[in-house]
């Protein structure tokens, strides 16, 4: 009964050092933000102990989150919900029920997971594509993706291009009465990622008639020139994102070749000709006082010829964004910017917001000092937080006064 006894409350006392995880001060429901941080890294740690024994790769053992996730494509009595293919690249839609009053407004929107993971299935994303076509009386078309590492860059980027340009279409807009003055383009993560290089690439194709009325860029991921921002270096270890997954998501959307992933780590995976792009995350410049605090400013290093040679993707701004020259940025629509300061991606948004601001864009740049990646997800029981529930209203209000 003794050994029992020990044996309960050392495992009592390994779990509570497991579950627990330093957080900031002002991150509200820490426990619950603590429970779903230490879920997360359970499923890394299993994934990571898979892949290192062969069993399977670790971005599919990471897919056990999606896979949890899933939902059916149900109707409700507000909402019609349907698996389907645009431009044979699949798509879950969301079609208003109520009568339309008028052509309705569209979001195209695509999910986050680092290119490797997500659906537009998973529960959270199901919901709030429901709470906008319903709210907002839109038509929603959420891109399932082909994901990394099957599908590397520029796949994800195509496929999601591909399905834009398809709904753009004067006679696909006029199918699902919308009005194509009122279109925009939406993701979270490395969603928003796709729709800013989206945005950009629209600009560029002259097929392409209609113009989009505002780009949503929720917590993105935009630029993989240099890992070391300040908010690389303050957010090492917050939830739900630290810089060694981010470092691993943007290495397998490239390549298998794990000279990459670690040129990346330690931020010398620059080519030698790449210096004249470094005034584009030059975060000294871009960055204000209280998010550069006490770092001092260094620059990319550069990394080995060979490595450089062979893994360019990195610099095309359809996989950087933020990479894009000043006479690419002006013609873009509106950008709404959610960024969190407890976020290693904090950075990329908060400096794509200045370049588009002095490029002439109007931009809604909502910055959440009280938030971590992904924390607009959670707005379903058990796992709501009160700052998504405040961040998902905002984001709300936004798209009603802005689409």
């Amino acid at each position: 009964m003794g050994a029992r006894l020990l044996c309960l409350c050392l495992l009592t006392a390994l779990l509570g050092y497991y579950i627990y995880t330093p957080l900031p001060e002002d991150l509200a429901e820490p426990w619950k933000v603590m429970l779903v941080s230490a879920a997360f890294r359970a499923v890394g740690h299993l994934s990571e102990a898979a892949d290192l024994l062969g069993l399977m790769h670790y971005m599919e053992g990471m897919r056990l989150i999606t896979v949890l996730e899933l939902v059916a494509p149900t109707p409700d009595e507000n909402v019609t919900v349907t698996d389907t293919k645009f431009n044979n690249v699949p798509v879950r839609l969301y079609l208003p029920r109520r009568a339309p009053g008028g052509l309705r407004r569209a979001m195209v929107y695509f999910h986050g997971g680092g290119w490797c993971l997500g659906d537009a299935g998973m529960k959270s994303y199901d919901h709030i594509s429901r709470r906008i076509s319903n709210e907002l009386n839109a038509v929603v078309v959420s891109v399932n993706y082909r994901l990394a590492p099957q599908h590397r860059f520029p796949v994800p980027f195509e496929d999601v291009y591909s399905v834009t340009k398809f709904f753009l279409q004067s006679k696909v807009l006029s199918q699902y009465g919308v009005d194509p003055a009122r279109v925009c383009v939406a993701g979270d993560s490395a969603g928003g990622n796709l729709a800013a290089a989206v945005a950009q690439q629209l600009l560029q194709d002259p097929e392409v008639k209609t113009k989009l009325k505002a780009q949503i860029l929720l917590y993105p991921a935009l630029q993989a020139l240099d890992l070391n921002l300040p908010s690389y270096r303050d957010n090492d270890n917050k939830p739900l994102l630290p810089r060694s997954l981010m470092v691993r998501f943007w290495s397998e959307y490239f390549t298998s070749d794990p000279a990459l992933r670690e040129a990346m780590a330690s931020n010398r995976h620059i080519p030698a000709d790449s210096g004249h792009l470094f005034q584009f995350v030059n975060w000294s410049r871009l960055l204000p006082a209280e998010m550069r605090k006490a770092h001092v400013y260094s620059g990319p290093a550069v990394g080995g010829a060979g490595l450089a040679r062979e893994h360019r993707g990195f610099l095309d701004p359809r996989a950087s964004p933020l990479l894009a020259s000043d006479a690419r940025l002006h013609r873009l629509p509106p950008a709404y910017i959610l960024t969190c300061e407890h976020d290693v991606l904090r950075d990329d948004g908060v400096m794509y917001a200045e370049r588009l601001r002095a490029a002439g864009v109007p931009v809604t740049h909502h910055h959440a000092k009280d938030a971590f990646h992904g924390a607009m997800m959670f707005v379903l029981w058990p796992l709501d937080l009160a700052v998504g529930h405040r961040l998902f209203s905002t984001y709300m209000d936004w798209l009603n006064e802005n689409l």
